[in-house]
């Protein structure tokens, strides 16, 4: 039942997928999420779920011993399928997050990264990611800051979790050793960044931020200025690297767009 409900949303409408028009902020954050997994992932077994068009698989690939991403949108899958098409330690397969088709401990990482807010039921992925841990395995969890400043849900989203929300979630299902990290800090510089945060804030308020990653694109080309075509695959130097920051987990947290959660089997 959980599957059939998901697959009736069409994600590529708002998946920064193979191709889309992106800001430098958003190439970013995408390259910040997955240097700061392959931290992780050295010589391990490695599950990345709704994986979405599989940009940061290949990243992962080249110190994991083994990478598999999977999605439950068979149509966004066929990216990554070609992308990786021959690459030994790379397997895409598609799947739901509620009810993953592996076996008990099979991996050393499982990644969830800009897609926790979507599913219906999270805490049953949380239980599926510690069934297919391994002891010692380590889950990373990447999700957008419903406390950060000019906020905006996306259409299809279920449930955001603030900074103290994400370490219960991960500390109910047994998970050890958690921190939380901020990326991407709110930052208002100059009189152009207040405009645009401004312009953000009532936008948001007044349910005017367009649905789709398309409509998105062009106010962001009005706004922002140039836009740069997401590769199939990205790599070191593509953009600069900022570390995550570590931050309490027992607060609201203000002055990050990005929370991410590590937490041990």
């Amino acid at each position: 039942m959980l599957m059939e409900k998901l697959k009736q949303v069409d994600y590529a409408t708002v998946t920064e997928i193979t191709g889309a028009k992106i800001t430098s902020e958003q190439l970013q954050r995408m390259y910040t999420r997955y240097r700061f997994a392959s931290e992780f992932c050295n010589g391990k077994e490695v599950l990345e779920v709704a994986c979405g068009s599989g940009q940061g698989l290949g990243y992962l690939a080249k110190k994991a011993r083994r990478v598999v991403g999977g999605d439950i949108d068979e149509d966004i899958l066929q990216l990554p399928l070609k992308t990786y098409e021959g690459r030994g330690n790379i397997e895409i397969r598609f799947l739901d997050a509620h009810q993953l088709p592996f076996d008990d401990e099979s991996f050393d990482v499982v990644i969830l990264y800009e897609a926790i807010y979507y599913l219906l039921r999270p805490e049953r992925f949380l239980s599926e990611a510690r069934r297919v841990l391994r002891n010692n395995g380590v889950l990373l969890i990447c999700t957008a800051n419903k406390d950060c400043p000019g906020f905006n849900p996306s259409p299809y989203s279920h449930k955001y979790f603030s900074a103290p929300q994400l370490f219960g979630l991960l500390t109910q299902d047994g998970f050890n050793d958690i921190r939380l990290f901020g990326d991407c800090p709110v930052i208002e510089n100059t009189n152009k960044d207040k405009i645009i945060y401004l312009i953000k804030k009532i936008a948001v308020a007044l349910h005017l931020i367009p649905k789709t990653m398309k409509g998105k694109e062009l106010l962001k080309r009005v706004f922002i200025g140039r836009l740069t075509p997401l590769p199939p695959e990205i790599y070191d130097g593509i953009t600069a690297y900022s570390p995550p920051v570590a931050i309490q987990y027992d607060s609201p947290n203000y002055r990050y767009k990005v929370l991410y959660a590590v937490g041990v089997k």
